[in-house]
């Protein structure tokens, strides 16, 4: 699908995209090589944000909802739901203990 906005890691060594397949992929940034897609969201993934320290990735979606996933497994860790439309634009703070979006 369509890449929809794309992330580097703080050290620029990995890249996440975000898609409108509803996945994402990992991406090593000196091979090119792809790591691993992220599945889970049920509509077009619209933004994507790493973590100010790189162990999590946190995406937004169609699907109205925030999904924080580990960078290094892959694994899905939260599920952020409550906006009642789709979820444009996400965020971490500056020390990794909060996200903020808008729909």
């Amino acid at each position: 699908g369509k890449v929809e906005a794309c992330a580097f890691s703080p050290d620029g060594s990995r890249l996440v995209s975000a898609s409108s397949d509803t996945t994402l992929n990992l991406w090593e940034v000196t091979s090119g090589r792809k790591l691993r897609t992220l599945s889970g969201h049920i509509d077009n993934v619209n933004a994507v944000a790493f973590s100010p320290d790189g162990g999590r990735i946190v995406s937004a979606s169609d699907d109205k909802t925030l999904k924080l996933w580990d960078a290094d497994s892959g694994q899905e860790l939260r599920t952020l739901s409550g906006h009642t439309n789709s979820v444009n634009a996400v965020a971490f703070n500056p020390d990794g203990t909060r996200v903020v979006s808008a729909s």
